[in-house]
């Protein structure tokens, strides 16, 4: 056998020290927690289905679901599925939303993007396309006007026509 060096020795115990420590790591972000998904309610006081369908929000600019918007978009569909069994098929209408940053003409778009993002999510999940439209209001509907809680009015909401 050949004899080991107290320098590669120490190079050695160096090399596994460093296996040990690793690579620095990088800063966790928590994630988004999700909202809970709405519960649909199935009978009101009068014994008939009550639609409690959920807001979902966006990023600034954006017009993709987030993680936890999902979570309610499929508690929305889940509604859809329960009122479809007992034999309810209503139009829903889609409602994109948006905050006063940028031109009315770029709002009115980014609310139909927004829209248009949350209906191809539920036909995705499998809801039927022909009980859904889509519209937009743009900035012209605000939820609020302090400029701190903007993100209240990049939104979705989902009202039932019939």
């Amino acid at each position: 056998m050949k004899t080991v060096t107290k320098t590669a020795m120490a190079f050695a115990g160096m090399l596994c020290l460093l296996a040990l420590a690793g690579c620095p790591k990088k800063a966790v972000v928590a994630p988004e927690r999700p909202a809970p998904p709405p519960e649909p309610v199935v009978e009101d006081q009068a014994g008939k289905f009550k639609w409690n369908l959920g807001t979902i929000h966006f990023d600034f600019d954006r017009s993709d679901i987030r993680t936890g918007d999902a979570s309610m978009l499929q508690g929305n569909y889940g509604q859809i599925k329960a009122g479809a069994r007992l034999g309810l098929e209503p139009d829903i209408t889609i409602e994109g939303y948006c905050d006063p940053v940028g031109t009315s003409e770029y709002n009115i778009a980014l609310g139909m993007r927004r829209a248009e993002a949350a209906k191809a999510y539920l036909v995705k999940l499998g809801a039927d396309a022909g009980q859904l439209s889509t519209i937009s209001y743009g900035e012209e509907r605000l939820v609020t006007q302090n400029e701190r809680q903007y993100e209240q009015n990049r939104r979705c909401e989902f009202k039932v026509v019939k």
